[in-house]
C-alpha cells in the first residue's frame, strides 16, 4: 500500500495514505517564513512539517502517528482553520533510518518553511533532529518518544507523552505488586536508545524495591534468532523477563521463549504498542503485558468519541501512537490559538504554557523541563486487544 519515499522527497499525506485532507490549500514554500514570520498573504496556508517512518520495519509507528496528526489538522481545516488560515501538513518519511531524521528535519524548516515541526516515535531519531530544531529555533512536539534526553536537547523541544523514569518505575511496580515477581531477567536492544533506558530505570526501580535483576541479555534489532539469551536466562530462573523493545522483534522473541519453554509472563513499554505485534508473535504474545498511553477500553467520553471517529475515518481501531499523535497536533493547534502572531517563537512560547489539556491519552501538563505529567496504563495481550490491567499516576 505505501510507496517507499527517500526522506529527501516530498510525499503528499493525503496521496500517500488516506486521500486528500480536506480543506488544505495547495503546497506553498513560501507559505511561512524560515523564521515563522507571516507571508505576504494573510490568507497563506500555515506549514507544519512532519517527519516518521512511514515505510520500513517499524512502518506502523509512522502510519498510526501520522493518521492521528491527520485527523487533527484535518477537522481544525473544516472547522477554519486558526486565525481564518488553513493548516498545511507536510509529512516526510525517514524510512526508519539513520540519518533520514536530520535531511527530513533540515528539509522542512529551510525549504518548506514550517512553524512547528511534529514527531519522532524513535528516541533515537527525534535525538538526532531535534538539535536542527533547536538550532534554528523551530518548536518540535514529539508524539512519543519518552527517553529523557530528547528534550534535554534545548527549549524548543517538546513531547506529550511521559518519559522513561516513570514508565520503567510503572512496570517495575507492577512486577513486584501485582505479579509478585521479584526475580526478572532482562532483554534489551543495546542499539536503541530506548531499549537501553528504559531497561536500565526498570533495573533501578525494581531494585530498590526489593527485587533482583537475576540476568541481563542483549540483542540487536533486526535480529531473528534469540534462542541463545534466552536459554541463558532460562537458566536463572526468572519470575518474568522485561523486554523493553518493539514489537519487531518483541514477537519473535514471546514464539521462541515459549518453543523453549519458558512459561514466565513477558513485561515490555509502549514500543509493543502496534497492530502487528500479534501478527509476528501468533499465541505466544498472550498474556503478556506492557505499559502505554491509553486504553481502548477507556470510559472517557473524550477518548471513546476520537475512537469512535478514528474508526470511521480509517476502519481500524487507533493504538497509542495514533492517539498521541492526535493529542500532539492539538496541542500545537491550540497554541498556534493562543499565539498573538503566527511566528514560531510565539508558538514555541503557548507550547510551553500548556496545562491541564483534555487530551485522549488523558490530561496532559508540560513541566519546566517540556515533559508531560500524566499517568500510564499497563495493558494485557489479549489477540488483537490490548486489555486493561490498571493505572499507574505520577
Amino acid at each position: 500500500m505505501f510507496k517507499r519515499f527517500n526522506a529527501a522527497v516530498l510525499f503528499a499525506t493525503a496521496v500517500a495514505l488516506s486521500g486528500a485532507v480536506s480543506g488544505c490549500t495547495k503546497k506553498s514554500d513560501t507559505a511561512v517564513g524560515t523564521d515563522g514570520a507571516p507571508g505576504a498573504a494573510s490568507t497563506e496556508a500555515i506549514a507544519i512539517g512532519e517527519y516518521g517512518s512511514m515505510t520500513g520495519s517499524e512502518a506502523t509507528f509512522g502510519i498510526s502517528t501520522h493518521r492521528g496528526i491527520e485527523m487533527a489538522i484535518e477537522e481544525k481545516n473544516k472547522a477554519g482553520g486558526v486565525k481564518g488560515r488553513q493548516l498545511q501538513l507536510i509529512s516526510l518519511d525517514n524510512q526508519g533510518k539513520t540519518g533520514e531524521s536530520a535531511a527530513a528535519v533540515t528539509r522542512l524548516i529551510t525549504q518548506n518553511k514550517v512553524v512547528a515541526v511534529l514527531g519522532e516515535v524513535a528516541s533515537s531519531r527525534s535525538l538526532e533532529a531535534a538539535p536542527i530544531a533547536q538550532q534554528y529555533k523551530i518548536p518540535m512536539i514529539s508524539p512519543s518518544s519518552t527517553n529523557p534526553k530528547v528534550t534535554e536537547v534545548g527549549d524548543h523541544i517538546f513531547r506529550v507523552c511521559f518519559i522513561d523514569p516513570f514508565q520503567g518505575t510503572v512496570m517495575a511496580k507492577f512486577a513486584i505488586e501485582n505479579l509478585k515477581a521479584k526475580k526478572v531477567a532482562i532483554l534489551r536492544d543495546v542499539k536503541s536508545d530506548y531499549s537501553v533506558g528504559l531497561a536500565n530505570y526498570f533495573a533501578e526501580t525494581l531494585k530498590s524495591m526489593g527485587g533482583e535483576i537475576v540476568a541481563d541479555q542483549s540483542y540487536q534489532a533486526g535480529e531473528i534468532d534469540f534462542k541463545g539469551q534466552l536459554t541463558a536466562l532460562r537458566t536463572k530462573k526468572p519470575e518474568a523477563i522485561f523486554v523493553p523493545g518493539y514489537y519487531t522483534e518483541v514477537g519473535l522473541i514471546a514464539r521462541q521463549a515459549k518453543q523453549l519453554g519458558l512459561k514466565v509472563p513477558l513485561l515490555g513499554g509502549d514500543g509493543w504498542d502496534s497492530s502487528k505485534l500479534y501478527e509476528i508473535g501468533k499465541e505466544a504474545i498472550n498474556g503478556n503485558y506492557f505499559s502505554n498511553h491509553y486504553t481502548t477500553e477507556s470510559t472517557d467520553p473524550v477518548t471513546q468519541d476520537f475512537i469512535k471517529r478514528y474508526k470511521e475515518k480509517f476502519n481500524e481501531t487507533p493504538d497509542g501512537l495514533a492517539a498521541l499523535g492526535y493529542d500532539s497536533a492539538r496541542i500545537l493547534i491550540e497554541a498556534m490559538e493562543r499565539a498573538t502572531t503566527i511566528d514560531s517563537k510565539n508558538i514555541r512560547d503557548e507550547i510551553a504554557k500548556t496545562k491541564d489539556y483534555v487530551g485522549v491519552t488523558g490530561k496532559i501538563s508540560l513541566n519546566d523541563q517540556r515533559n508531560a505529567v500524566k499517568s500510564a496504563v499497563v495493558v494485557k495481550v489479549d489477540g488483537n486487544t490490548n486489555r486493561y490491567v490498571t493505572t499507574i499516576s505520577p
